[in-house]
């Protein structure tokens, strides 16, 4: 009976009847037999036979098959659920992550950088049914993945960003970079389009204005949320290498980010401004941009009942069938 449930458990109430079919049989059982008067019954005296004290077991028989033809008007049944899901409204997002020198900055921990890959594989667990993309830039960018469901692709492609001067060009671009994730998502045919612009800095490199580019994506109908990364006043920033060990050398610095910037573009675009200053805030800022832009997701569930009520009837047929024998046969001349 593991895993069974019942179509009609109200027809276990009936089993409160069968104290009183009991007490009934106990009233009338004396009716049951044949009497017979006579002066003195000295001459009869005699132990029971077996079969006088088994009689009860045909009235036993009978409860036994009423329970079992109740246990059938319940309907036992096993149930195997199948789900199947399907995206109605996806989401096509693309993380554009500033990648420059200054994202080796300390305020976060162990580093900004390193803050933010974190974090954005988090968001990435978060989302299984969208599609999402990376552009990684500094004084310029690139795609490092396009708009993709393979989320572990997604992920290790976020591992792997670092700082790389041989790669990028130092400095902030964020018009290219902005303008690069904005070619990523014009061709997409997803119901909607955002884009996650991260940066710690001011736009100081590349050859799109920042605000050109708002205007495309806002043309394109993608929504841009900015963040600016970094602690209000000084952080820890890279000055350059030892030239003996090879390791950064770090500097206390004030920290600017382009605050005014970044609002207009979030403005522009129907979008949100976040500030980050510490890894606590940077999650809770990824966390507030899952929560706004929920994806549709429509779950049909294929139930395949297995009736069990049938071997039921089937126990309560054989032990009336029993009974009726028995009656019929070795208690038909019984007194």
């Amino acid at each position: 009976m593991k895993d069974v449930t019942f179509l009609y458990p109200q027809f276990f109430w009936l089993f409160a009847l069968l104290p009183l079919a009991i007490g009934w049989y106990i009233w009338k059982r004396k009716q049951q037999t044949a009497t017979l008067s006579i002066s003195t019954i000295n001459g009869f005296k005699a132990a029971p036979s077996l079969l006088a004290k088994l009689k009860p077991v045909l009235f036993a028989l009978r409860l036994l098959a009423l329970s079992c033809l109740i246990v059938a008007l319940a309907r036992p049944r096993t149930v195997d659920i199948n789900s199947k899901t399907r995206t109605t409204q996806g989401i096509d997002i693309v993380m554009a992550m500033d990648v420059s020198g200054s994202m080796l900055a300390k305020d976060l921990k162990p580093n900004r950088l390193e803050a933010l890959k974190e974090v954005a594989e988090e968001f990435v667990d978060n989302r299984p049914n969208d599609r999402i993309g990376l552009v990684v830039y500094a004084g310029e960018s690139y795609t490092k993945t396009p708009v993709t469901t393979d989320k572990p692709l997604i992920k290790q492609a976020i591992e792997s960003v670092q700082y790389d001067d041989r790669v990028l060009q130092d400095g902030t671009g964020i018009g290219v970079g902005l303008a690069t994730a904005i070619n990523r998502l014009k061709e997409s045919k997803a119901k909607s389009r955002i884009i996650i612009l991260l940066t710690d800095g001011v736009n100081n490199s590349g050859f799109i204005d920042p605000r050109m580019a708002a205007d495309i994506a806002k043309e394109y109908g993608i929504k841009v949320y900015t963040i600016g990364i970094g602690t209000n006043g000084k952080a820890l920033f890279p000055i350059g290498k030892n030239r003996f060990t090879g390791e950064w050398q770090f500097r206390m610095m004030d920290v600017q980010i382009d605050e005014a910037l970044m609002k207009e573009i979030a403005k522009k675009t129907d979008g949100t401004y976040f500030r980050a200053t510490s890894n606590s805030k940077l999650k809770e800022i990824y966390d507030e941009i899952n929560k706004l832009e929920k994806t549709e997701i429509e779950e049909q569930k294929f139930y395949n009942y297995d009736e069990k009520f049938r071997p039921w009837v089937w126990v309560a047929f054989g032990l009336l069938l029993a009974e009726v024998i028995a009656r019929k046969t070795i208690y038909r001349s019984f007194i």
